[in-house]
């Protein structure tokens, strides 16, 4: 036997001995341990946001997603439906993510609010109506699009559109004039907001004259703007160096083709001392928490 075949039949002996070449077997272990995939095993854990492992998708064992008024959407793993999100609620910019706030239901798209920029805020992304024009409902109401007709309809049984663009309808007041107290020498102003279409006029009056305000009177004004939504209107009295004679009931006068509404509030105008007098007396009541108007209505 040549010394090179000799040599390589030790080599054999030790390696089936145990004691030759390093293998991947840990100390004292029984079988062959293959390194762990961190990703795999991160996947395997994640869920969908109804609770559903992604890696066992199947579909006939998702939970039933109900009460979805802005229809369903496929959850994170694209596999169980789950409701989408209303117009004005939170989403994921990314539809691949999905992970946090969800995705916004059908005719919705999720978008960043730049108005909310000006205002100092940091906008967030919130799901808005792909389009944005009015439809009247056969319940007489006007939605401001689509999105908001079927969030309702959802829940009110027969409900159809009537047709495209806004009801016709005799003016709403939607915030009337509040009775106003003051000193003597200081200045009043009432609001009236109004939603009508056609768009309405206002017009405002003083009980006991007929002639309509301002007139030719130097201290009192009246302004009027669009807004604060689509198809209101918005009015301002003011009364400047108020006087005793200012006292008394002042009207809001609305009025388009279809019929006309009004609404009432009236001014007291009081002395330095009966000012006084009257705070001490409500001062609880004055600073008693006023709840703010809901500007962000569905429908009207």
């Amino acid at each position: 036997m040549t010394w090179g075949r000799i040599i390589l039949a030790l080599i054999v002996l030790s390696v089936r001995n145990g004691d030759g070449f390093p293998n991947n077997k840990l100390e004292d272990a029984e079988e062959d341990v293959e390194p762990a995939d961190f990703d795999d095993m991160v996947e395997d854990e994640t869920e969908g946001r109804n609770g559903t492992l992604c890696d066992q998708c199947s579909q006939e064992l998702c939970p039933e997603a109900v009460g979805c008024r802005a229809g369903v959407v496929l959850d994170r793993c694209r596999c169980c439906p789950e409701c989408g999100n209303l117009e004005g609620q939170p989403c994921d910019l990314d539809p691949t993510a999905n992970t946090f706030y969800g995705l916004c239901g059908s005719d919705l798209q999720c978008q960043i609010d730049i108005s909310d920029l000006g205002l100092g805020e940091v906008p967030e992304p919130q799901c808005m109506c792909k389009v944005q024009e009015a439809v009247c409902g056969s319940d007489g109401r006007t939605y401001m699009n689509m999105c908001q007709f079927k969030a309702t309809a959802y829940s009110t049984a027969g409900l159809t559109v009537k047709g495209n663009g806004p009801c016709q309808t005799v003016p709403l007041i939607k915030v009337p004039p509040h009775n106003l107290v003051n000193v003597t020498g200081s200045t009043v102003a009432f609001l009236c907001e109004v939603f009508a279409f056609p768009m309405a006029l206002i017009e405002w009056r003083k009980d006991g004259n007929d002639a309509i305000l301002p007139g030719d009177d130097p201290h009192i004004s009246v302004q009027s703007r669009g807004g604060p939504l689509k198809y209101e209107l918005s009015s301002w009295l003011q009364i400047e160096g108020l006087a005793s004679e200012d006292a008394g009931t002042y009207r809001c006068v609305a009025h388009n083709a279809l019929g006309n509404i009004a609404a009432s509030a009236v001014v007291g105008v009081l002395g330095p001392d009966e000012m006084s007098a009257y705070l001490s007396e409500n001062m609880t009541e004055m600073l008693e928490y006023d709840q703010p108007r809901e500007y962000d209505e569905d429908y009207y």
